[in-house]
């Protein structure tokens, strides 16, 4: 398949932008600053209220593809991939079950649901095109990103893909393995456009050697957050002259070559 990617949205340790990763990725070194979490202004104040962290991470990072890819909200389909889902809210329905009142609130239990950021996404957007959502463990964003490349190829509609997830309370947290926040998301167009890298995706049913980050700060993020498997992708974009990306994915994996944007 091949699509373009016409927007990056990124949030994490040290990275509050596509400028500020994209300048990491090309020429920083040393230790990432501490996760923050993001304004998440697109969200009125009241589904800002309602919201979980996970929701805000989501659509700051959402928020961002729009703006650099120069296209309304309301026309990406959108998949959304969490390789746990939202641990604290998890966290706080299992200790109200086992809690003698077991009294549970509402607005914590519509957060549980898995498609929960991809849903506050589509109302404060008004956007009415299909979103779906997934996990894969940390093969998120692989799966993922070859799930929004079939739509967007096969249905020739932009897809917005978005990933995240966030640490939650001990125990876990430990077994989820999420060390630290992040989140992406990546406007993917069937066609091509102005200053966008063409990314042509294939999958392998044989499991090969995932992409590393030289940076041993970067390479502990990518191990350390689900979402941020990414950083290989993004660094073949960052660096301006493409190359040819591994990303694994369960049994299988994820063969990407990134076209440098014409």
């Amino acid at each position: 398949m091949k699509v373009w990617l016409e927007g990056i949205g990124i949030w994490g340790p040290g990275m509050t932008g596509w400028a500020g990763c994209r300048a990491r990725l090309t020429c920083g070194s040393g230790k990432l600053d501490d996760f923050r979490e993001p304004p998440a202004a697109v969200l009125p104040a009241q589904e800002r209220r309602r919201s979980t962290a996970s929701v805000r991470l989501a659509a700051e990072v959402a928020a961002q593809v729009c703006a650099a890819a120069g296209r309304d909200a309301a026309d990406y389909a959108t998949v959304s991939a969490s390789s746990v889902g939202d641990l604290a809210t998890v966290d706080a329905i299992c200790r109200a079950l086992v809690a003698d009142a077991r009294l549970l609130s509402p607005t914590r239990f519509h957060n549980s649901v898995h498609n929960a950021p991809g849903g506050y996404w589509s109302i404060v957007s008004g956007c009415e095109q299909p979103a779906n959502a997934l996990a894969a463990g940390p093969a998120s964003f692989a799966a993922g990103l070859l799930e929004a490349a079939v739509q967007c190829a096969l249905e020739a509609r932009p897809v917005m893909l978005l990933v995240y997830d966030l640490p939650g309370p001990s125990p876990l947290a430990e077994a989820a393995g999420i060390g630290a926040g992040f989140a992406a998301a990546l406007g993917l167009s069937p066609a091509p456009a102005a200053g966008a890298p063409a990314l042509e995706i294939r999958y392998d049913e044989n499991q090969t050697p995932e992409t590393v980050m030289e940076d041993p700060a970067l390479e502990a993020l990518r191990r350390g957050a689900p979402g941020a498997r990414c950083l290989p992708l993004l660094s073949a974009v960052a660096g301006g002259a493409g190359g040819a990306v591994k990303l694994g994915m369960g049994a299988g994996s994820l063969a990407i070559t990134v076209s440098p944007a014409q």
